[in-house]
């Protein structure tokens, strides 16, 4: 049977639209440029120059982090993700790297390194889980994940990378009144590490989504810890039409895991009826949101087994289109249910920002090398 788009809005039900929302971490930008002293911290325009250094990613889940490093040139030697199914998507994505399906308290780096003869790592990147330090729902100060960022530092502190990259929602910056962040400061110095942080802006990247993140950077060379500078200006942030127009509004494709939750015609009913930045449940305010049209989307994640609306269509995003949200590559395919799909890729971080970031450090690589030589 041929689905007909729903009416958005029918006549009786014309709601008052919102405002987009863009800056929903703009205050702790503030604040951290404003009480800024950081006499390391750069920001630098980027050439996209691909090289050749190796890094090992950990916390690594889907593979975000390395699909953006790999895509700059980079080489990924090993990667560690506790969750079987996160692994599995790694190991499809990924075939060449070391891959660790186990928790990180039990990765042994030496041994991993000595046992594959590896060459030597430039660079360490990854992204302890951020449950507790979110802003966005409610923060858990004693949630045990917050502290897996000490595992992070002690392989850092075993391998001695060059660099260290470390990614993270803006709120850890925040947490126990800037406590955590102390500590984490405070924990690369004490391996030897000189460190910074700043929010970076994933939809300043070409990325269209609004996507702030915290990343730490940190080397042992005394050097500048540089972050590539905004390429888009808020005005110039590319819509969310602009990746997913062409992908079909009710035909899925699982092979490129174009999938979605199956709603009943009753349910298209009601999701007609939800205007743009409104949620189709009053206890679920963040989930099953109308995203906007004409902007870029917003933070995207996985909600009880859907997403965000679709901005013309009466269904829920696809997993796919959550994707290339993020930036991924449509031969990127992730593997397990529709709904693990989905959360794979709302916890990942986006490729294109991984990929700027490493084009801000290989200027800084290079002059590390020709150091050595």
């Amino acid at each position: 049977m041929q689905i007909q788009q729903l009416s958005l809005f029918p006549q009786t039900e014309v709601k008052k639209k919102k405002q987009a929302k863009l800056g929903r971490y703009e205050r702790i930008q503030r604040e951290l440029e404003s009480n800024d002293n950081d006499p390391y911290k750069i920001f630098i325009d980027v050439e996209e120059k691909r090289t050749n250094y190796n890094f090992v990613d950990l916390f690594s889940g889907a593979g975000g982090m390395s699909q953006g490093l790999s895509d700059a040139g980079l080489n990924p030697i090993i990667s560690v993700e506790i969750n079987e199914i996160a692994s599995a998507t790694y190991q499809k994505n990924f075939p060449s790297c070391f891959h660790i399906c186990d928790d990180i308290n039990k990765f042994r780096p030496k041994e991993i390194l000595d046992l594959i003869n590896a060459p030597e790592i430039h660079l360490i990147a990854g992204g302890p889980p951020c449950q507790g330090f979110s802003v966005a729902g409610k923060r858990k100060e004693d949630d045990p994940r917050n502290y897996l960022f000490r595992e992070f530092i002690r392989v850092v502190s075993e391998i001695n990378p060059w660099y260290v990259v470390m990614e993270n929602v803006p709120g850890i910056l925040t947490m126990k009144n800037g406590a955590i962040k102390e500590n984490i400061f405070q924990a690369f110095e004490e391996i030897g590490y000189r460190v910074s942080v700043a929010i970076l802006e994933t939809a300043s990247f070409g990325v269209p989504q609004i996507r702030p993140r915290a990343i730490f950077i940190a080397n042992r060379f005394k050097q500048n810890n540089p972050y590539p500078k905004p390429q888009l200006l808020p005005h110039e942030y590319k819509p969310i039409e602009s990746v997913i127009a062409d992908l079909p509004e009710y035909d899925p494709i699982p092979e490129i895991n174009h999938q979605w939750t199956r709603h009943s015609p009753q349910y298209m009913e009601r999701l007609a009826k939800v205007g743009y930045g409104e949620s189709l449940y009053e206890s679920y305010a963040d989930a099953f949101k109308r995203q906007y049209p004409g902007k870029p989307s917003m933070t995207i994640k996985e909600n009880h087994g859907g997403t965000h609306i679709h901005p013309h269509l009466n269904r829920v995003i696809s997993a796919r289109e959550m994707a290339r949200l993020q930036s991924f590559p449509d031969s990127f395919i992730f593997e397990g249910t529709m709904k693990k799909a989905m959360w794979q890729i709302g916890n990942a971080v986006p490729p294109r920002l991984a990929e700027c970031i490493a084009y801000a450090l290989i200027p800084y690589l290079d002059k590390i090398k020709a150091n050595q030589n």
